[in-house]
């Protein structure tokens, strides 16, 4: 059973004529791959090769850029329940700051992401989504190898405001200096 929340972001997002899910290319936990890999084959999902690796791991994608777990005619995740963090925490996003050892989140604007808009509206539910998008996104943090960690935090993110920041834990600064 999905909560009302869901129920208004899954409207949002199968209305949406912006697709997040094109070169996207959410982090991807060793952690998660495993999750992911047992959903795959426990719900008969078959995707070969699902994950590539460059910098980090992330979901392949296909030769028109979107996700693999992207189903087209629905619009929707086929791992929807086991999805990456990032997917979850959308549209919020994070950066890191060394200087002021501050993990600082990011809401995406609404023109490129309607959801968006919808959780700018409404403080009670940015709060609420806020608060789950920082559980998974730090968990995702928690989880990614020294090297993925910093090239995910190399990759710009336009065309998204802070909303709120936090001290970050000193094992993941000390991830992030590890030479």
């Amino acid at each position: 059973m999905t909560s009302q929340r869901q129920e208004d972001f899954f409207n949002v997002c199968t209305n949406c004529k912006i697709s997040c899910c094109q070169n996207a290319k959410p982090p991807i936990t060793s952690a998660r791959k495993k999750i992911i890999e047992k959903y795959l084959k426990e719900q008969e999902i078959p995707i070969k090769n699902p994950f590539t690796k460059t910098m980090y791991t992330f979901p392949r994608e296909d030769a028109g850029g979107y996700c693999v777990f992207y189903e087209k005619q629905t619009r929707k995740c086929k791992i929807h329940p086991v999805k990456p963090e990032t997917c979850v925490a959308g549209p919020i996003t994070f950066d890191i700051n060394k200087q002021t050892q501050k993990i600082e989140w990011y809401l995406k604007w609404k023109k490129i992401c309607p959801l968006a808009g919808v959780l700018h509206k409404n403080p009670e539910i940015l709060k609420k989504h806020l608060d789950s998008a920082k559980k998974e996104i730090l968990k995702l943090v928690h989880g990614l190898e020294p090297e993925a960690l910093r090239a995910i935090l190399k990759i710009e993110e336009p065309e998204t405001f802070k909303i709120d920041q936090n001290p970050i834990e000193s094992p993941i600064l000390n991830k992030l200096l590890r030479l």
